[in-house]
């Protein structure tokens, strides 16, 4: 399997997701996801404490030998010592995974950098970097407009962002070549639009039936270029030269293995028209609202 696949764990530790079926992963499987992962040369993790139990799964199971990334919630107004609070909360993650030190440590809300606290969350991760508690520090975002800002503020090591065939905005805006250039890892996520790209015709919850033309249109392709939801997507990503890491959430050893054999193959060129920049598909922060 490609190098480039790094494994989400949000599943693991909530439901998650539009597509899930299956609910929160037991324990069990996470084990045997793990395994074969390994033996599928993925090496990375990515978690978050905004992720239930996942730490905590994970540090069950055992993860010292994986490069693990994990997200920092957002700043309480309450706290007065924002050093101390990164730091504990840092250790906390660590305890609950069982591990020494993180790879990397993400802002859950990056846009934090920017109010009042801003300069002292910064700093407070550098110190982290310094002392060895991370090795690298970065940003988790919905919308490459977010990055011109923080670039301004923070020297970034990753940045997560979603990307796919329908959200090529990374691509477009300029910022794969400028994040290549600044010797930054990309990590993309949402490759799958949480499933809604895998999905057919009548399996969409209602609430995407706006998009219908954008579904029809998906459809007819993959029929005429005879290849399935999850070859195209993951191909497609995956040949997308600047992005070091593709996150994805499998909810069994099952989905691993398809990925497995989806990752690599021929892949037609694909229509401009699935290119989209519409927020209210694109950002799954907004569809609760619809």
């Amino acid at each position: 399997m490609s190098n480039k696949i790094a494994l989400g764990t949000a599943q693991f530790g909530l439901v998650y997701g539009v597509a899930n079926k299956v609910g929160q992963v037991k324990k069990t499987e996470v084990a045997e996801i793990l395994e074969l992962a390994s033996k599928f040369n993925i090496t990375t993790l990515d978690t978050a404490t905004a992720y239930g139990d996942s730490e905590k799964v994970l540090g069950s199971v055992g993860v010292d030998r994986w490069q693990i990334i994990s997200k920092l919630p957002a700043l309480p107004a309450n706290i007065i010592d924002v050093d101390g609070w990164v730091e504990g909360q840092v250790h906390d993650s660590c305890q609950r995974l069982r591990v020494e030190r993180l790879y990397g440590l993400l802002l859950h809300r990056p846009g934090q950098l920017m109010e009042p606290r801003g300069e002292e969350i910064r700093d407070a991760l550098y110190k982290l970097k310094k002392n060895g508690l991370v090795k690298k520090v970065g940003i988790s975002v919905y919308d490459p407009d977010e990055l011109g800002p923080i670039f301004s503020r923070m020297k970034v090591d990753i940045v997560q962002a979603p990307f796919s065939i329908v959200d090529q905005r990374l691509a477009t805006s300029g910022w794969i070549r400028r994040l290549q250039d600044e010797g930054c890892e990309l990590h993309v996520r949402s490759v799958f639009l949480q499933g809604l790209l895998l999905m057919n015709l009548g399996q969409r919850p209602r609430q995407f039936d706006r998009w219908q033309g954008l579904w029809k249109s998906w459809d007819i392709w993959l029929k005429e270029a005879e290849v399935t939801p999850l070859e195209a997507c993951l191909r497609f990503v995956l040949s997308v030269e600047g992005i070091s890491k593709v996150v994805l959430g499998v909810e069994s050893t099952l989905q691993l293995k398809e990925i497995s054999k989806a990752v690599s193959g021929r892949l037609p060129a694909l229509p401009e028209s699935f290119s989209l920049c519409d927020k209210e598909l694109l950002n799954p922060a907004l569809w609760e609202n619809k």
